[in-house]
């Protein structure tokens, strides 16, 4: 019995083993030329975001660790100047998965102050994980950086996707990286256990509305790049489905019932929900932030 246990297990560790390594043969980074210096890399995982200037380049998350020689693969086919920055958006291991794989003597890690200290409380789970995932530097609100002609802007959102949300403008670029606080042409997933929230999630969009133009490029944490008029038809949208849920809760509708209450999310589910969050879980996570 023991050692056909042994098989099994052995059987199911190279099952494992193999969808993995199949699930990393089969993805491509793709490459979408915003503008004649920004770039946005799509892969498995959060969208990452590139700005390439004359002599070094700044780089907005990271995916997974596995992924690490593919995406610099892709980043040589833009340029071989030196990745001066490393920006995370937030602190999910889709996007910073990859810190330790690009954290070097020339690139220093920036992000929110939450950020670094979800990434601490990482290493203190797994002793093995290498201190090289943590940011040189961190911030509360908002920080600047000078590169050539280009100002960068990152800026703090709260209790958003998480409680460390951040997004990077490039402001001669009129290009901006909103991070997982925008899901284009999906529902969103919301971090209620790390911080995040419907409203705070709402108002990150709405701060973002109010800094872009019509001519602004967003790079979404996930999806196809966006725009404002996409931007504002999805905060309608979210704003909708918030007030559905608000009135499914005054009629003291349980938790249960506005799962499968179709009504609340439908005239989007078909637009909207076919991604990772689908229309139960996104009215799971709307009635679960905003029951008081």
């Amino acid at each position: 019995m023991k050692h056909l246990k042994s098989i099994y297990t052995l059987t199911i560790l190279m099952l494992i083993s193999t969808i993995t390594w199949s699930q990393e043969e089969n993805v491509t980074i793709t490459i979408d030329t915003l503008t004649s210096e920004v770039y946005m890399l799509t892969g498995q995982g959060g969208n990452i975001g590139l700005y390439v200037n004359t002599t070094n380049t700044f780089m907005i998350d990271d995916q997974f660790a596995r992924l690490s020689p593919k995406i610099k693969q892709a980043i040589a086919t833009i340029t071989n100047q030196p990745i001066t920055y490393l920006f995370n958006t937030h602190m999910h291991g889709d996007h910073t998965g990859g810190n330790a794989e690009f954290n070097t003597n020339t690139t220093t890690l920036i992000a929110q102050d939450n950020v670094r200290k979800s990434l601490e409380q990482r290493i203190s789970e797994k002793p093995e994980l290498s201190k090289d995932i943590l940011p040189e530097i961190s911030f509360s609100e908002e920080l600047k950086l000078y590169q050539d002609d280009e100002t960068i802007m990152a800026f703090h959102v709260h209790n958003a996707h998480t409680n460390g949300d951040a997004m990077i403008y490039f402001m001669k670029n009129n290009v901006l990286h909103m991070g997982d606080t925008y899901f284009s042409g999906r529902y969103p997933y919301i971090d209620l256990d790390n911080g995040g929230s419907v409203d705070g999630y709402i108002t990150a969009q709405k701060k973002a509305l109010m800094l872009i133009d019509d001519h602004t490029v967003i790079i979404p944490g996930h999806g196809r790049p966006s725009n404002k008029k996409e931007l504002t038809t999805y905060i309608a949208m979210l704003e909708d489905i918030k007030n559905n849920t608000l009135k499914a809760i005054e009629s003291g509708k349980t938790l249960e019932q506005i799962k499968t209450d179709t009504s609340i999310s439908g005239t989007y589910d078909t637009d909207y929900g076919t991604g990772f969050i689908n229309p139960e879980k996104l009215r799971s996570t709307f009635y679960t932030s905003l029951k008081k």
